[in-house]
């Protein structure tokens, strides 16, 4: 299980290598060859001297130009050190096996965005002996993916944008928009990439979204965060907690989806002790223009 957004940051280029190829193109306008094989590599970088380095993630690409290495850094706030650390990670991996080293920052922060996109030179001032410009993926040129049917067209960079956006005013909009986009792919891969998301998602109002769209399209089950969920259930022992849980849900999904919420409906919602049917209206909450969607179907 991904512990944090500084591991989903980096591994979720692990899962989905072709996802970092398609930002380099995509997003950041970098004229990169077109990989037709990935290889994870060793991320220790430690040398035989007891000075331990080692990046987030790296990557061979192979392509008709020849090998690159990938290597992805994770960064949660500015930090000094890096500006000499980088450097040394490109060296000593071209030194080590003689293929491109191209450095890729990720951050959820616009602010460290700014300072890692920082050209770092070493060497005399005006004329550097080496200059290094790392490459950084962040909030201000993800693109924000925010309908279905861009999520649907991508839905890694979906994942992408999910995880460097998602939170504020416009996290409803990309979190529903992807939940949609990942019942078009095979259910282990959403189960992986639902994990990097959840990790991602520091704002814990998001982050609750992000759990009751997927609790109500049963992809949490599948992922160890719905250990969690099942336990928590298991602790309260009670039929009407469960009840109680998915009554909050149904009505949560529709009201931070911006969909306003009769009394009527509420009261309808709220008087419901039957799981099952909860359970639907859930499912459909997800999906509503109004909130008397939910009654709308086979099963009332």
């Amino acid at each position: 299980m991904v512990g944090s957004s500084h591991e989903a940051l980096h591994r979720i280029f692990q899962k989905e290598p072709g996802l970092l190829t398609s930002a380099l193109q995509q997003v950041l306008s970098v004229p990169f060859p077109t990989p037709h094989d990935f290889a994870a590599m060793n991320v220790d970088l430690t040398e035989i001297e007891p000075i331990e380095r080692r990046v987030d993630t790296l990557l061979k690409a192979e392509t008709d130009e020849g090998s690159y290495l990938l290597v992805v850094e994770s960064q949660g706030k500015p930090d000094e050190r890096k500006r000499g650390s980088w450097p040394y990670y490109l060296s000593y991996l071209y030194e080590k096996y003689r293929c491109e080293p191209v450095l890729i920052v990720v951050t959820q922060s616009s602010a460290t965005a700014r300072w890692a996109a920082a050209p770092i030179h070493l060497g005399v001032r005006g004329m550097p002996s080496l200059t290094v410009r790392p490459f950084v993926l962040g909030p201000d040129n993800v693109p924000v993916i925010a309908t279905r049917q861009e999520a649907e067209r991508d839905v890694p960079l979906a994942v992408l944008s999910a995880m460097t956006h998602g939170r504020g005013r416009q996290a409803p909009a990309i979190l529903e928009s992807l939940a949609a986009a990942l019942r078009t792919i095979d259910r282990d891969s959403a189960a992986a990439l639902v994990q990097f998301v959840d990790s991602c998602l520091t704002d814990p109002q998001a982050q609750r979204m992000w759990r009751d769209l997927m609790t109500a399209m049963q992809y949490f089950w599948r992922h160890p965060l719905a250990e969690e969920v099942r336990e928590e259930g298991r602790e309260e022992g009670r039929e009407e907690g469960r009840v109680a849980d998915r009554v909050e849900m149904t009505l949560r999904i529709l009201e931070w989806r911006g969909i306003p919420v009769p009394e009527a409906v509420r009261e309808r919602v709220e008087a419901c002790t039957d799981h099952d049917q909860l359970t639907v209206w859930s499912q459909r909450a997800v999906h509503a223009t109004t909130a008397e969607d939910l009654f709308a179907g086979p099963n009332g």
